[in-house]
């Protein structure tokens, strides 16, 4: 390491934060050089890169214990490549074998048994994707009453057990919580191919987009709605609010779920369909869903069939995801 990298790493270690406005003022240089210079100590994992511009902070890199990889195959970081992503407490993406090491460290778990713990439980709920889709129909059927979906599917499970949020179920959670276009952006990369796949298997003619309860200025599923650009006809589902918002994901009773959505999503529209698609962002217990497609049916706007489909969701039963 040469002498002003030396002393550029002691500053930002003596200090706990540094700007680069801070470093070029106290060493003379360019703001090119000290980026430069900054860059290369990151790559060095000296120290860490903390914020976005125009607010950007330099701090030390906190040392983990990191587990030693040699005896985990290609095969296993592949899996884990494609599957594993862990966002830390101060904002940074980890994926792969990276995020699954600090994960580890974090909970003081030993490295290549954990590996091998977290794909056995990965493939037990991967074996249910057909098409890169979870078929969740038999969750609402065994549910409800009334059922008003024929079929319901999700990209992806919000989480699994042990292991937490999926890498889908993270970049959910902070797209939605940040308002980041950028993670909205990914997630429509991500679900693109299988939204479209639904369209032509199912001879859908129109959708409808869940539509939120949190006021945001940034809302996902309006993103979404302009991303994917489906060249359907939409159904325009629209969202009441009492003297008090009340998300699902405060509710813990599924008939209060059920309640809820009965008398909070309300459809503008008379046009009749012969299938129609329901887009939302995650399943918990696939009321809003169903009570949506119930009123459609009501209202007889369907010939044939209303298919649902989240970007995340539960597994079985009625799970609260009160994250999102």
């Amino acid at each position: 390491m040469s002498d002003i990298k030396k002393s550029i790493l002691n500053y930002i270690n003596n200090k706990k934060t540094a700007k680069v406005k801070d470093l070029v003022d106290n060493f003379n240089v360019s703001k090119q050089a000290m980026h430069k210079h900054l860059n290369e100590l990151i790559e060095l994992g000296m120290i860490e890169k903390v914020g976005s511009a125009p607010k950007v902070f330099y701090i030390p890199r906190k040392i983990e214990k990191a587990p030693i990889q040699n005896d985990i195959s290609d095969e296993k970081k592949k899996i884990l490549s494609e599957n594993y992503m862990i966002i830390t407490p101060e904002g940074r993406r980890l994926e792969g074998i990276d995020g699954f090491e600090y994960w580890c460290s974090r909970h003081d778990l030993p490295l290549e048994k954990t590996v091998d713990d977290y794909i056995s439980t990965f493939q037990k709920y991967d074996k249910y994707k057909i098409d890169g889709l979870i078929d969740a129909t038999p969750k609402i059927s065994e549910s409800f009453e009334k059922i008003g979906l024929d079929k319901m599917y999700y990209k992806d499970l919000y989480s699994i057990e042990r292991f937490g949020k999926t890498k889908l179920g993270q970049i959910l959670l902070y797209a939605k919580q940040s308002q980041d276009k950028n993670l909205i952006k990914q997630i429509s990369d991500i679900i693109r191919d299988s939204v479209l796949g639904i369209v032509n298997r199912e001879n859908i003619d129109a959708v409808g987009f869940i539509p939120p309860t949190v006021k945001r200025e940034v809302q996902l599923m309006k993103e979404l709605r302009k991303m994917l650009s489906l060249s359907i006809p939409e159904i325009n589902l629209i969202k009441v609010r009492g003297d008090v918002s009340v998300p699902q994901k405060t509710l813990n009773r599924i008939e209060d779920r059920i309640e809820n959505a009965r008398k909070s999503i309300f459809i503008d529209s008379d046009k009749e369909y012969n299938n129609i698609l329901l887009i939302d962002d995650a399943v918990g217990s696939g009321a809003t869903l169903n009570e949506t497609a119930l009123q459609i049916k009501e209202r007889s706007m369907c010939k044939g069939k209303i298919i649902g489909f989240a970007i995340t969701g539960s597994f079985k039963g009625f799970d609260v995801i009160s994250e999102v």
